[in-house]
């Protein structure tokens, strides 16, 4: 009960300010510099804060390569196969500057895939394909065609 009654009436003298400045007091003791908040000097504190900021660029700064990288890729993909032009990829690599180009890795990639498309159209490789196919496919393939022309011509002339 007494800790009741103590709790009422010291919440109302604070409140009518006649004392209890405990609060202030608390206020003042934290340090409004962050440097001494953080334990360092203010030149410590500075230099801190040039290296985290030169960090982030340097961070922003790849990002950046790495999202025109990409987008260098979708742009190579989309010619690849005729697609329709995304503009966002074209900003994204006019903002990384034009030292942009598809990484390595990559590189290798493409050439494989172009070195294998080439020798697909090619008359070579179209014979390869070819003799890879069983006879009895090609026969039935050309019989199924001859067939259809057939039908086709029947149904078109009057005098068959």
């Amino acid at each position: 009960m007494a800790f009741l009654m103590k709790s009422m009436l010291s919440n109302q003298v604070k409140n009518l300010g006649l004392g209890g400045g405990g609060e202030e007091n608390k206020e003042e003791s934290t340090p409004s510099d962050p440097a001494t908040a953080a334990g360092m000097t203010r030149e410590e504190y500075e230099e801190y804060q040039k290296q985290v900021v030169e960090e982030k660029m340097e961070r922003d700064a790849a990002f950046a390569q790495k999202k025109a990288e990409r987008a260098c890729l979708r742009v190579h993909l989309r010619e690849k196969y005729r697609l329709p032009k995304s503009e966002l990829d074209e900003n994204q690599i006019q903002m990384a500057g034009d030292d942009v180009g598809l990484p390595e890795d990559l590189q290798k990639m493409v050439a494989e895939d172009q070195v294998e498309e080439e020798d697909k159209d090619s008359i070579l490789g179209q014979l390869q394909s070819i003799q890879n196919m069983d006879m009895d496919t090609i026969k039935e393939k050309a019989q199924a065609t001859f067939t259809e022309m057939k039908q086709a011509a029947e149904q078109k002339c009057c005098v068959m």
